[in-house]
C-alpha cells in the first residue's frame, strides 16, 4: 500500500475512533514529517519501511535540534501508525518496535508560593480597578486549577450543571472520556459561589459553561491558550511556564510534599496507572530530602 494513502487511512481511523482534534493535528504534523521523509528517500510503500528508516528519520530530527522528549513523541506516533498497519494486515510486524526510546532528563517545574501569590495578586488588582469579567475569570481559573488539578480540556468543558456546591464535587469527562468525580474544598466552593453570583450579575443570566468568553459562550483551546500566554508575559517567570498543566503539576507536587500516599495521589490525579503517579513522586526526591533534613525528629534530640 502506498504510504501516502496508508497515512490518510490512519488519520481517518483516528477520527472514527473519536480521537481529539488536538491529537489528530499532532498525528498530521509529527507523523506527517516521517511520511514526507520516507517518500523523499524513495520509500513509497508501507511494506518497505524498516527500522533503519525510522532511526535515520529520528537522527535527522536530532540534528535539527529536537530534544529527547520530542524524539520520543515522534517515535510514539510512528509506532501507532505502524501498529495500525499490522492490525489491518498491511504488514506482518511493526519495524519501529526495534527502535528504542531516548533517555530523557525528566524535570517538571512547578509554581512556588511566591509565584502563585503574584498571579493571584495580579488578578485581584484587576478585579479592584476594572471589575471586569476577564479579571474574575482569570482569578477563578487559577483557584480552580490549583484546587482540583483538572486538565485544560476539562476546565474548558466544565459546566455549571457539573458543579455540586452542596456535596463539594465536580464532574468532568477525563482523558478516558469517562465521567469522573473531582473533590472540592470548602474554600473552593466559597470562591465558586461568589464567582457564580458575579457571572449572573454581569451577563444577566448564568450561562451553561463555568468559564466563558465575552459573549457568554464556551471557551476554545485557542482562547484559553491566549489567557495563559498573556499571564506569562505579565509575570515574566524565567524558570516555569504558565499553563494549565503546570498548575496540575503543582497540585500533584503539593500533595506529594504533604506526605499523601501514592495511592491517594493516584486517585486525586485520576491516573489510570499508579506507575505514572510514582514517576511524579520520584521526580521530587530532592524536595523530599530537603523536607526530611528540615523536619526529621532526630533534629530535636540531643544524641
Amino acid at each position: 500500500m502506498l504510504l501516502k494513502f496508508a497515512f490518510q487511512d490512519f488519520i481517518e481511523d483516528r477520527k472514527f475512533r473519536n480521537t481529539t482534534s488536538v491529537n489528530i493535528q499532532n498525528h498530521k504534523v509529527l507523523l506527517g514529517g516521517f511520511i514526507d521523509y520516507c517518500i523523499l528517500n524513495e520509500v513509497i510503500n508501507v511494506e518497505d519501511v524498516s527500522s533503519g528508516h525510522v532511526k535515520s528519520f529520528l537522527m535527522s530530527c536530532q540534528e535539527k535540534g529536537n530534544g529527547a522528549s520530542t524524539i520520543n513523541t515522534k517515535l510514539q506516533k510512528i509506532r501507532a501508525f505502524l501498529n495500525y498497519m499490522v492490525e489491518e494486515g498491511m504488514i506482518k510486524e511493526n519495524p519501529a518496535k526495534k527502535v528504542k526510546r531516548l533517555k530523557e532528563d525528566v524535570k517538571i517545574n512547578v509554581f512556588t508560593d511566591e509565584q502563585i501569590q503574584q498571579m493571584l495578586g495580579y488578578y485581584r488588582g484587576l478585579k479592584r480597578r476594572e471589575k471586569s469579567y476577564f479579571a474574575y475569570r482569570g482569578y477563578m481559573m487559577i483557584v480552580t486549577l490549583l484546587g482540583t488539578g483538572i486538565r485544560r480540556k476539562e476546565i474548558i468543558n466544565l459546566k455549571w450543571s457539573d458543579v455540586d456546591l452542596t456535596n463539594l464535587t465536580l464532574f468532568v469527562f477525563g482523558k478516558n472520556r469517562r465521567r469522573e468525580t473531582v473533590l472540592m474544598t470548602e474554600k473552593l466552593v466559597k470562591e465558586l459561589s461568589a464567582y457564580s453570583l458575579f457571572c449572573q450579575r454581569h451577563f444577566k443570566t448564568l450561562g451553561e459553561y463555568v468559564f466563558v468568553d465575552s459573549k457568554n459562550n464556551s471557551m476554545t483551546d485557542n482562547s484559553i491558550m491566549l489567557v495563559f500566554q498573556n499571564l506569562q508575559k505579565k509575570m515574566n517567570f524565567s524558570d516555569v511556564r504558565v499553563s494549565p498543566h503546570t498548575f496540575r503539576h503543582t497540585f500533584c507536587h503539593r500533595m506529594a510534599m504533604s506526605g499523601m500516599s501514592a495511592f491517594a495521589i493516584q486517585k486525586m490525579m485520576r491516573h489510570e496507572n499508579i506507575a505514572v503517579t510514582m514517576r511524579y513522586v520520584a521526580m521530587w526526591g530532592n524536595d523530599l530530602k530537603e523536607q526530611n533534613d528540615k523536619f526529621n525528629p532526630l533534629n530535636t534530640l540531643d544524641i
